[in-house]
């Protein structure tokens, strides 16, 4: 308590005294007993409320011993069940928890880990993928100010993450190794490189790194099979010098649809692990072979760059061909580009039956645009206007990310207001730096009948911006690919689009998304839809619900075995569903290691200045731990303020003093 303190307390006792004294003995001339006792009330009573209000505090030392930290990480993936390491592991952990001494000098904390780290709760040996770097540096941030250790229990398989082995760990890692640390003879794929797409009558590359681990020469072969055929084989040599081969297969797609192959290595005599000996893989084979057409009355840069934007695809083909001289069937073409019309394109416009897609600009006769009721047409003035670009993020009709339009040159057409009905439009228009909500580029459907307009001349120079900005005209390559696609395609735009891998791996988390439009297409967010997942060979059926994120809904699955499964997507209320198959390769990333890797853990102890154990040596571990004086228990000072009295008992005994003056007052004729 301080100086100041004791003299406020003083000073209170005083007021106490004489406002006690001032009522009770100044100016009177006869005082009995019971006004001393009612002077020592009113004293008491004063004080008692001073003192209230003062709340003198006392400070109060405490020490604190704080044990050094233990954060015993366990290896919770399915390697460990895959090298039956867990009746060991769970004897480590029972053995650390019944360690008096260890326990005694310790704080011990456990953890799991596999692709996330987490409190232990129970073990279960079943995660998909280990992150051993995640697991160490989590700790290190949750403890970096404590004096600690970590106990690391794992065969040393990381399957995700970065490579742990020269992590920058504060506290010592003392691995404890689990799993088959002999070295067994194995040969495996270790990597599979191929695309998800190919298109029909071509060839695409499957490409596979061969692995060998052993001291001697091996004979074996290499194959791919389709259907359980085999379609591709090769012998392979490896050795103890030459481990690694590549082997590029190249395979024909000549059948439009999801095909599955399996990629296989023949196993070794006494080969204790085959699960790596074989890969699934599945390639879709499309159709994208489309033949375009350009009719055009003039000569313009732009015609050259949407020939080498659309021919940039191999599938697809170009003509160029002056509507005043063309001779040939427009029915040859599966889509047709008009470029800058004028009555001279009257003869198409009669006998259309192909997609197609206009292009302005301020040669465009939009006097007989307009009289061929498309559905769109423009208030023009014979004035030139130049015409930015603004993406559309809401636009649903076909996918097509935002290259950078805001930024790309302004395009040239006629003065005017556009009006349109029953259009979507991908990009609005930019005039004079302002965005407006007239369209630069719309897309139309009218019956089994789609096309597309774009207001404006000039489309070379965003190809040329496009080329200055990413270094590569691929960008802009791709949306005019994404524009003929949706254009001259003659499917129906559908309410209902699910996005779904045609093969997942085991324990991998399956991610399905769904777009969803009204009657309108326009996308609904009130919609109640659900997935229905059927095993083709149990017929086990699963029943999941979307979940709604941005403007699209979302499922995401685990646990599905191996196998092929049919789905059928449904949406509560209508008649709208969405059928197809998928398949769950029998491939787990956790079984692809043959022994556990005590080399990487060895050193990441070395790093971290900790000491490599064994799962047998959990005595040794127990010892080292206890033993080591770099792990001592401290002592924290805490200083704290404490009040020497209970307010509310002196509150409780300032009424009663009050109450017991009035009370002898009153009793004695002094009120």
């Amino acid at each position: 308590m301080s100086t100041e303190v004791l003299i406020y307390i003083i000073l209170s006792l005083l007021i106490g005294v004489a406002i006690a004294y001032f009522q009770y003995f100044f100016k009177v001339q006869k005082t009995g007993k019971q006004t001393i006792l009612l002077f020592v009330l009113r004293a008491l009573s004063v004080f008692f409320l001073l003192l209230l209000l003062i709340n003198p505090q006392l400070k109060i030392e405490e020490i604190e011993n704080i044990k050094p930290k233990l954060s015993v990480l366990i290896d919770n993936s399915l390697s460990t069940s895959f090298f039956k390491e867990e009746a060991k592991t769970s004897q480590l952990i029972t053995q650390l928890k019944g360690a008096r001494d260890l326990n005694g000098k310790f704080d011990i904390d456990y953890y799991a880990f596999g692709k996330d780290i987490q409190r232990v709760d129970s073990l279960t040996f079943s995660d998909s993928h280990t992150n051993i770097f995640n697991a160490v540096k989590s700790i290190n941030s949750l403890e970096k100010e404590a004096i600690g250790a970590m106990v690391l229990v794992s065969d040393g398989n990381q399957t995700i993450g970065e490579d742990y082995e020269y992590v920058n760990s504060k506290q010592a890692v003392y691995p404890v190794v689990i799993g088959d640390t002999i070295k067994y003879e194995d040969v495996k794929i270790s990597q599979l490189n191929v695309n998800k797409y190919s298109y029909i009558d071509n060839k695409f590359p499957v490409e596979a790194l061969l692995y060998y681990d052993g001291n001697k020469s091996i004979n074996t072969e290499y194959s791919i099979y389709k259907g359980g055929q085999k379609i591709f084989s090769k012998p392979v040599k490896l050795s103890k010098e030459n481990n690694s081969l590549t082997i590029t297969a190249n395979l024909n797609s000549n059948k439009e649809g999801v095909h599955f192959y399996t990629a296989r290595i023949e196993k070794l005599t006494n080969e204790p692990n085959t699960r790596n000996n074989y890969k699934s893989f599945s390639v879709e084979v499309i159709d994208e072979q489309v033949k375009v057409l350009i009719l055009t009355s003039i000569v313009h840069p732009d015609l050259g760059a949407i020939k080498k934007a659309i021919e940039s695809n191999k599938q697809r083909s170009v003509d160029i061909e002056n509507i005043t001289s063309f001779k040939g069937n427009f029915d040859d073409y599966q889509f047709v580009i008009v470029y800058q019309p004028t009555i001279y394109f009257k003869p198409f416009f009669n006998q259309r039956k192909s997609n197609y897609l206009i292009i302005t600009g301020t040669k465009t006769d939009w006097s007989f645009l307009n009289s061929l009721e498309l559905g769109f047409e423009k208030l023009f003035i014979n004035q030139s206007e130049d015409y930015g670009a603004s993406y559309n993020t809401n636009y649903l009709t076909f996918i097509q990310e935002d290259i950078g339009f805001i930024d790309f040159p302004p395009l040239k057409d006629k003065f005017g207001n556009i009006t349109a009905k029953d259009h979507q439009s991908l990009l609005f228009q930019k005039l004079q730096g302002f965005v407006t909500d007239e369209s630069i580029f719309s897309t139309f459907e009218k019956g089994e009948q789609k096309f597309g307009v774009l207001f404006g001349e000039g489309i070379w120079k965003w190809r040329a911006s496009s080329y200055l900005r990413e270094k590569s005209f691929e960008d802009f390559d791709a949306f005019v690919g994404n524009v003929v696609q949706y254009l001259s395609s003659n499917k129906k735009r559908k309410r209902l689009d699910i996005k779904v891998e045609n093969l997942y791996l085991a324990n991998q988390l399956i991610d399905i998304s769904a777009l969803y439009l009204d009657n309108n297409f326009k996308f609904d967010s009130r919609a109640s839809i659900q997935i229905s997942i059927t095993n083709k060979t149990t017929k086990e059926q699963k029943v999941f619900p979307f979940s709604l994120m941005n403007n699209s809904y979302r499922v995401q699955m685990e646990g599905l075995i191996p196998g092929d499964y049919s789905y059928r997507v449904t949406v509560e209320g209508q008649t709208v569903q969405k059928s197809g198959t998928f398949k769950v390769a029998d491939f787990q990333i956790e079984e692809q290691f043959t022994n556990a890797n005590s080399k990487k853990l060895q050193s990441l102890a070395n790093t971290s200045k900790g000491k490599l154990f064994y799962s047998h040596q959990q005595g040794n571990l127990i010892d080292e731990l206890v033993q080591n004086k770099d792990y001592y228990t401290t002592q924290k000072l805490t200083e704290k303020e404490e009040g020497i009295i209970q307010w509310q008992w002196l509150l409780f005994l300032i009424v009663g003093l009050l109450s017991m003056e009035w009370f002898l007052r009153k009793y004695y004729g002094k009120i």
